[in-house]
């Protein structure tokens, strides 16, 4: 059953838990007092090795309890905001609560921490849950029918049933719609994937376009993503799933689970308590946070590459919350794929974050200053900047092949690399 207006109890203690070596460790606790949101260690955890967000989550001198910020991130530590959706997931949940008459402004952080339960994205989870705010119905997935259903959410068209929509998508973060959903390994069936799931399913995440986007807005972005991994950038694994309007649904296998392992995912906005509302970091910052988390020159290319690609292939909405690590089963931090990867011009024309300073028009010499400045050596950056260009030349081939409109085809063309041709 589900949480009724007269079942909720706002929560003041989490237990933060999550899965090393195979088995479930508790982290630490969560409280919710007259200070703020505190948290603190448990003394058994081995954070020596697996520190689950090493440049924040820091005690202060003499004490073990770590208070959170007012801001950015209303009142809680980065990297268990990283925990919670942002964008269509907290539209959901904000209308579901306002439907069975609890308003958004009654709850904390802990209480939205709460109705993650074990759902959330990356590997922790916390305790005690509250009661579900939809019927756990395990439905048949009708990709199309949630895409129509998020757009009438969008619209704000009322009534609409959400209830679907939650249970297949209340905690990714991101503006656009999206539904966590198990794909058949040898076939097309696809079923609900926030849980566990069966022998020979993988975990997917599925994305919608928004009311604004092109009919074609996934097959670009699958475009991108053939691109980008031409031009040295590492993606997820990436599919169209067929639809009954335009090319297909955009997809991606999710990174933060490995079978049914699931792996701790940090945001740079988490990891830096840099909200990606508006612009607080660099790329610079990202390049320096990579090679300080990981300790590894080539993490730190990677990240370079990104910035490359997408100042050179006009992925502008690349903000904090766009870029993430990985910390592996021994403790050790890597990039995680690169992801919402597409044709953006960003908000006013913009990078999210700037290159050696320039957010409007960076070009080469800002991308060669920002790579000398994170000790990338000129060989590397020059090899970065020939295969992204020649991955951009190939963008009609790639268009192609995910099926984009002649029309966007034409149009990302232009600017990318200056043809008109039909």
């Amino acid at each position: 059953m589900f949480v009724t207006r007269g079942q909720f109890e706002p929560t003041r203690l989490l237990f933060v838990e999550m899965e090393l070596f195979g088995e479930l460790r508790l982290v630490g606790r969560l409280a919710r007092t007259e200070r703020g949101i505190l948290f603190e260690y448990d003394r058994d955890f081995p954070r020596a090795t697996h520190d689950i967000s090493p440049f924040r989550l820091q005690e202060p001198a003499g004490s073990t309890v770590i208070e959170a910020p007012r801001e950015p991130f209303d009142g809680l530590h980065g990297v268990f905001d990283d925990s919670l959706p942002d964008g269509w997931g907290r539209l959901l949940m904000d209308r579901k609560l306002m439907e069975i008459g609890i308003h958004p402004r009654e709850i904390s952080n802990l209480d939205r921490l709460a109705w993650i339960g074990n759902r959330g994205m990356g590997a922790l989870r916390y305790r005690p849950e509250h009661r579900s705010l939809v019927d756990e119905e395990d439905l048949p997935i009708d990709l199309d029918h949630l895409a129509a259903t998020s757009r009438r959410v969008l619209a704000g068209s009322a009534p609409v049933v959400i209830d679907e929509l939650l249970r297949v998508g209340g905690s990714p973060g991101g503006a656009r719609p999206k539904a966590l959903i198990g794909r058949e390994n040898d076939g097309d069936r696809l079923i609900h994937g926030m849980d566990d799931l069966p022998q020979g399913f993988s975990h997917w995440l599925v994305k919608f376009r928004s009311r604004d986007d092109s009919v074609d807005a996934g097959a670009v972005e699958y475009a991108y993503a053939l691109m980008a991994a031409e031009a040295g950038v590492e993606v997820p694994e990436t599919a169209l799933f067929s639809s009954s309007e335009g090319p297909g649904h955009f997809a991606i296998r999710r990174f933060d689970r490995q079978d049914d392992r699931r792996i701790h995912m940090h945001t740079l906005a988490g990891l830096l308590n840099a909200s990606q509302r508006w612009p607080t970091l660099t790329y610079e910052d990202f390049l320096k946070a990579a090679m300080a988390l990981t300790r590894d020159q080539r993490q730190v290319n990677q990240a370079f590459a990104r910035m490359v690609f997408n100042v050179l292939a006009w992925n502008r909405d690349d903000h904090t919350k766009n870029h993430a690590f990985l910390m592996l089963e021994d403790g050790k931090w890597v990039l995680s794929p690169a992801y919402d990867l597409t044709f953006s011009p960003g908000a006013g024309g913009e990078h999210a974050m700037t290159i050696a300073g320039e957010g409007a028009r960076p070009g080469e010499d800002h991308l060669r200053a920002s790579g000398r400045a994170a000790g990338i050596s000129q060989d590397i950056v020059t090899h970065c900047l020939e295969r992204t260009r020649e991955a951009l030349s190939r963008w009609r081939e790639f268009a192609s092949a995910a099926q984009v409109s002649p029309a966007s085809a034409t149009a990302i063309d232009r600017v990318l690399n200056g043809r008109a041709r039909s």
